[in-house]
């Protein structure tokens, strides 16, 4: 389970979250909007805005564009409407990837994911086409010098809130839950004072593709193809690579 998503520690190895950060919190912000517009205003009777608070917090969105958000989303029935759908495919080497989206035109979306599929060596596929090659769950990850406890501290923590899985990496801890167990276990050791590189509800891949030499290029093209569509949300893909080799292509 560790490393649940490739894809999300070689954005941080790229820096791409500081590079497009503006761009990050634009969605995130579209995110917690549709959360707000479409249940409850009031986070704490709307696990799906907590759920997008708690991913913008995790990203260091600023309180102010969070509250933005949701004013926004409470204005009125004017609101721009969005339509969530998940689009399925295949990448390079066979990947299977998956891509969430909030949009106010679908065809248009629909033809741009096409597009992109298809321009980098991928192709999108029917609903359900890879879905079952991933599981929703709620991931935790904790950065080793954030923290001055030992591991098998925070892994009796993790254990006695819930959590269903405990890894240790390269640069620190990963936390695996339930999407039910997620914020139980995010307070439980928010109160014990941890903090999280990233903390969300997401889809991990039950079994991952490994890939090699100039394929691990076209995969990253095809990602950042996708992440860098303004309908995007999130991107999900199942494919692994050693970190030596990856190096080549992101340092």
């Amino acid at each position: 389970m560790a490393g649940h998503s490739k894809w999300k520690n070689i954005q941080h190895r790229k820096g791409r979250q500081d590079a497009i950060r503006g761009k990050i919190f634009a969605k995130l912000g579209r995110e917690i909007y549709v959360a707000a517009r479409q249940g409850d205003k009031d986070p704490a009777n709307n696990q799906k805005l907590r759920l997008a608070i708690a991913k913008a917090k995790a990203q260091n969105m600023p309180n102010d564009n969070i509250e933005r958000a949701i004013k926004k989303a409470t204005g009125g029935g004017d609101g721009q409407d969005y339509e969530q759908i998940t689009y399925e495919g295949y990448g390079p080497g066979g990947i299977a990837v998956m891509v969430d989206t909030l949009t106010d035109n679908r065809n248009r979306t629909a033809a741009d994911m096409r597009h992109i599929f298809s321009k980098r060596g991928g192709n999108l596929g029917e609903a359900g086409c890879v879905s079952w090659m991933f599981d929703r769950k709620g991931v935790l990850t904790i950065d080793r010098d954030s923290t001055d406890k030992d591991e098998e501290e925070i892994l009796l923590l993790a254990l006695e809130n819930g959590a269903d899985d405990f890894e240790t990496t390269d640069k620190g801890f990963e936390i695996t839950t339930s999407p039910e167990a997620f914020e139980d276990v995010k307070e439980a050791l928010e109160a014990e004072g941890f903090t999280f590189a990233d903390a969300e509800v997401t889809l991990v891949p039950s079994n991952k593709v490994h890939v090699h030499g100039e394929m691990i290029k076209n995969i990253l093209s095809l990602m950042d193809a996708l992440e860098d569509h303004d309908d995007v949300q999130n991107v999900y893909a199942n494919f692994d690579v050693d970190d030596e080799e990856l190096a080549r292509y992101t340092d």
